[in-house]
Parts: C-alpha cells; sequence; structure tokens
C-alpha cells in the first residue's frame, strides 16, 4: 500500500549514495559559477515551490538550467520542471527511483497549459495518476500520489483534472463530432451525441426491453410503465411525464411561439414543429421507409405511414373496440360517443369535433381555394379536393373491389361499392324509413320530402336539389354537349347519361332485380322496376294526397288540377 513519505526518506532518495557521489550530485544540482546549497534549502526551494510562490507573488523565480551529464555518470538525478501554468503532479517510481515534479496548478488560475508546454509534456507527466513500485506492484491513487509531494494548505485544489475531464474555455466549443461536425464544450457531451452515429442504445427499460442513448431518456419512459406523472400545469392541473413537455404545454396558455421560421417568418411553440416546417421550404425528406421507399420530412409521419404495412393499429377506443393507427384518430373517433365538438365557427357559430372540418368549414366564408391543380389551374379549398381532382387527368385508380376487381378513383367509392355486394345500406331516411348504401344518396332523398332546391341557376333562376342536375341544366343556355358517344356520335350534356347511352350499342346490362333476376342498362330504371315489387310510391300530390311510383306520372297528374282551376 502507499503510505505518505517521511522527511527523511524523500531527504534518502534526494541524496542517494551520498559518500560514493556527492561531488557528481553537486555539479547537476549547481551549476558553474553557485555556490552550493544544503539539502535544507533545496527542498525549500523546489519541493514547495507552490506555497513560496503564494507567499511571494512578486518575487520572479529564476529559471535553473541543468548541464547534460552521462548516463552512468548520474544514477540519482533529480529533474525539477516547471511551467508558466503546469498541471497537476504525476509520478511513476521505476527502477532507479527516477522522480519528475512538476508544480501544482493554483486553484485561482483561468488558463491552461500552452501549446509548447503541452508538446514538452512526457507521456508519463500527461498520462499517469498513479505510482507503481516494481517490487510490491502495488497503485495509489490520485490522493495517494499527491501526498509525495510538500504538503500543501488546506485551502488549495488538491484534484486531478484529466484532458477528457477539461471544459472548454467559456462560449467556446472545442469538441468537435467526426461524423457530422457538431462541436460541444464537455466531452462527455460529445459521448452521448456519438450514440446518434453509432446507434449505441446502452440503456434498456426493465420491463419492455426497449432501449435509449440516454439515461434521462429511459427514466422518462420507465414513467408510461408506472403512471407517475410529477410534473403538473400551475394554470390548469394538467400532469406530464417530464418538465419539457410540461413547458411546451404552457406555451398553449401564454400562447408564447418563441421559433420562428426564418424564411416565411411562421411561428412555432416547439423546436421540433420548425425544424420539421423549415423542411417545406427545402423539400427535405430524411426519414425513408424501408418497404417502400416513400420518403418523409418528419419520423411521426413515417412511424403512421410504415403502419400501413404493418396494419398495426395499437389505438383502441375503450367503448367500441375499434382500433385506429394513430392516437389523433382515436381521439376523434372518440367524440363520435361523447358528442363532443370544441372547435367553433368564429363566423356562424357551427361547431366541429375536428379541428380540419373547421378549417375547411372557415373556407367557405373566405372563398379561400389554396390548392391549384398543376395542369388546369383549377383550385380547391381543401387539399384532398386536389387529390381526387388530380386522377381525372392521370386516370389513376388506386382502389380495387376485392370482390369483382373495379377500380376506383376515390376511396369513398370503393366502399359505397362494396356495398353493393354485401347489401349494407346503412344510411336510414327518417322520414320513410328508407335506406341507402351511402350518405349522399340519403341527403338527395330527404330532399323530396322537404322539397329542399339549394341549387339555382344564373340565368334563369330555376332551382334543383341536385348539383349535377344543375351542371346539366346550364348547358341547355350554352348549349354546350361535351360528351360524345365514339360509336354513333351523339352528344350529350351529362356523362352519365352517355354512359347509358354506350350500353344500348354494347347490349351490357349491369343492374340486376335482386327479386326476379330482370336486367337493365340504367340504374334508374331498375329502381322504378323495384317499386313493382315493393309497391312503394314515394311521390305524392299535395292537393289530393294521391301517390305515385315515378314522378314524371305526378307531374301529369298535378296537371290535370291545373287544368280543373282554369276551367273553373
Amino acid at each position: 500500500m502507499c503510505a505518505r513519505p517521511t522527511a527523511g526518506y524523500v531527504d534518502e532518495l534526494l541524496c542517494g549514495r551520498k559518500e560514493q557521489k556527492e561531488q557528481q550530485s553537486r555539479h547537476i544540482l549547481h551549476p558553474v559559477g553557485e555556490q552550493p546549497q544544503d539539502k535544507t534549502d533545496i527542498r525549500e526551494k523546489y519541493l514547495h515551490a507552490e506555497i513560496q510562490k503564494s507567499e511571494f507573488p512578486n518575487v520572479k523565480k529564476e529559471e535553473v538550467k541543468f548541464p547534460i551529464a552521462k548516463e552512468e555518470d548520474k544514477p540519482w538525478p533529480v529533474y525539477i520542471k516547471e511551467k508558466e501554468d503546469p498541471k497537476p503532479p504525476n509520478f511513476k517510481e521505476e527502477e532507479k527511483y527516477n522522480i519528475t515534479f512538476i508544480p501544482f496548478k493554483r486553484k485561482d488560475s483561468d488558463e491552461g497549459p500552452s501549446e509548447e508546454n503541452r508538446e514538452a509534456e512526457s507521456p508519463s507527466s500527461s498520462a499517469s495518476h498513479h505510482i507503481t513500485t516494481e517490487s510490491d506492484g502495488e497503485h495509489c491513487s490520485p490522493s495517494q500520489a499527491n501526498s509525495l509531494m510538500a504538503p500543501l494548505s488546506d485551502s488549495e485544489d488538491l484534484r486531478l483534472h484529466s484532458p477528457d475531464d477539461r471544459t472548454c474555455p467559456k462560449d467556446d466549443k472545442c469538441w468537435k463530432c467526426s461524423q457530422c461536425g457538431k462541436r460541444f464544450n464537455l466531452k462527455g457531451n460529445l459521448n452521448v451525441h456519438m450514440r446518434i452515429h453509432t446507434g449505441e442504445k446502452p440503456f434498456a427499460c426493465s420491463i419492455c426491453g426497449k432501449r435509449f442513448a440516454v439515461k434521462l431518456s429511459l427514466t422518462i419512459h420507465t414513467r408510461t410503465h408506472t403512471g407517475e406523472k410529477p410534473f403538473s400545469c400551475s394554470i390548469c392541473g394538467k400532469r406530464f411525464y417530464d418538465a419539457g413537455t410540461l413547458r411546451i404545454h404552457t406555451r398553449t396558455h401564454t400562447g408564447e411561439k418563441p421559433f420562428a421560421c426564418t424564411i416565411c417568418g411562421k411561428s412555432f411553440s416547439e423546436k421540433s414543429s420548425l425544424t420539421t416546417h423549415t423542411r417545406t421550404h427545402t423539400g427535405e425528406k430524411p426519414f425513408v421507409c424501408s418497404v417502400c421507399g416513400n420518403s418523409f420530412s418528419d419520423r411521426s409521419t413515417l412511424i403512421m405511414h410504415t403502419r400501413t404495412h404493418t396494419g398495426e393499429k395499437p389505438f383502441a377506443c375503450s367503448i367500441c373496440d375499434k382500433s385506429f393507427s394513430m392516437k389523433c384518430s382515436l381521439k376523434e373517433h372518440t367524440r363520435t360517443h361523447t358528442g363532443e365538438k370544441p372547435f367553433a365557427c368564429s363566423i356562424c357559430g357551427q361547431t366541429f369535433s375536428v379541428k380540419s372540418g373547421l378549417t375547411k368549414h372557415t373556407r367557405r366564408h373566405t372563398g379561400e381555394k389554396p390548392f391549384a391543380c398543376s395542369v388546369c389551374g383549377q383550385m380547391f379549398s381543401v387539399k384532398s379536393g386536389l387529390t381526387k381532382h388530380t386522377r381525372t387527368h392521370t386516370g389513376e385508380k388506386p382502389f380495387a373491389c376485392l370482390v369483382c376487381g373495379q377500380r376506383f378513383s376515390l376511396k369513398g367509392t370503393l366502399t359505397t361499392h362494396a356495398r353493393r355486394h354485401t347489401g349494407e345500406k346503412p344510411f336510414v331516411c327518417s322520414f320513410c324509413g328508407n335506406s341507402f348504401a351511402d350518405r349522399s344518396s340519403l341527403t338527395l332523398h330527404t330532399r323530396t320530402h322537404t322539397g329542399e332546391k339549394p341549387f339555382a341557376c344564373l340565368v334563369c333562376g330555376q332551382k334543383f336539389s341536385q348539383k349535377g342536375t344543375l351542371t346539366a341544366h346550364t348547358k341547355t343556355h350554352t348549349g354546350e354537349k361535351p360528351f360524345f358517344c365514339s360509336d354513333c356520335g351523339q352528344s350529350f350534356t351529362r356523362k352519365g347519361n352517355l354512359t347509358a347511352h354506350a350500353r344500348t350499342h354494347t347490349g351490357e346490362k349491369r343492374f340486376a332485380c335482386s327479386l326476379c333476376g330482370q336486367t337493365f342498362a340504367v340504374k334508374s330504371s331498375l329502381t322504378l322496376h323495384t317499386r313493382t315489387h315493393t309497391g312503394e310510391k314515394p311521390f305524392a300530390c299535395l292537393t289530393c294526397g294521391k301517390r305515385f311510383s315515378v314522378k314524371s306520372n305526378l307531374n301529369m297528374h298535378i296537371k290535370i288540377h291545373n287544368e280543373k282551376r282554369t276551367f273553373s
């Protein structure tokens, strides 16, 4: 074990073999022209150099130069090395007991060793923090190594600082990442940063096994298992797992948005949101799907996209057990059970369960249409409208029916089509009880009860219950018939009329009656035929109450009443 040597032991090391080598020792310690000093003076001058420096700060110490002697002439040399701003002492007791003394760094010194001094240091003086004796092979700790020096006062700092633990000067980042060039003022921070490049995650959750690169991330993650939320909002009382999330939440109360885009000036409450937003300007998409190769501007979008490949739906509704791939979708779905509509229009007061619904609605008031078609220039108020429209140019039909293989450009159209195979009709009329496969059909049907005709012709003022009917009517004023039959050349104002006409050439009758099996080329013909089985007469005369299965028959009946009024 290492022990603090006595003054006598140091004297013996300094003088060693006094009688045989006295002349040589004097020659090494005292250059020509200087008077020899006794051992006490040497120890006081060199071993207690730091104490003398602190007691006499104004006295300038002379540099001592030693002549070079041959190796065989100096078995007990003493080297004294001084610097302007030296490092802590480092000793190594070797076979010949050579001792290198380096004065302690003053506690109040802010300057580090100069480049010249750093280069002059031997490897043993910069890397060794213990003393090894060949005889016993024991190692002393840094504090034990310090004890070989002359005792210092209690007020002086005895701590050793290795190069790896040194911090950079203030406002200087001297630790640079060799991979990406990012700089740090602490080497510890650089080591943590390097895990981003190496993928190292040394901290593992003992519950689920998930691994993390930083211990703090593991601590926060563990709270998701324990349910601990130690950070609470002083305004609304909501609790959070970590202080960072609380800080971001507080900005929803204060309205603070400290992160501003340097390109467009838009501000954000989170730095990550600004980073993601900036990529909309630069076009950067660093997150790539390993399955299909699609790239994304943020990690969360990639995670949600990946679930379209895996089919994962980790968010389940506690009421109906329906599952979702995104947490926000679950939150929106839950509002269908609670009836909550937290988003209100500031103009008309209409409320919405989803913020995007309010955004789209607001554009009806402002007339804003920020999405433009790059082919024909048509503008749209919602991005989905532009996406659907673009497919009319490209002819893309990405949605295929699993039963018959028919393809569609819209997912909603596929959903409605699939109900033809299943017979599902989830939309029921509250007036007559009729059910429909899609909501739009129910809406149109309801107008036959209410008489609502919200679409008016700008030329003649005639009103219609369907927008498509108004569009077709408008062409009677313009004479436009843009849809031509490729077989006979006949033109039509509506695409649906052309489609029905084309079947007269092909003989196709795709609409079959489920009761008698009779087939029809047009859906409307099947609808009229079905009423002969059901006895349904949805068209009623407002004068006498008589009902009809076909609207044209009602119109003829109304004329009878009008003629009676004329003759009377």
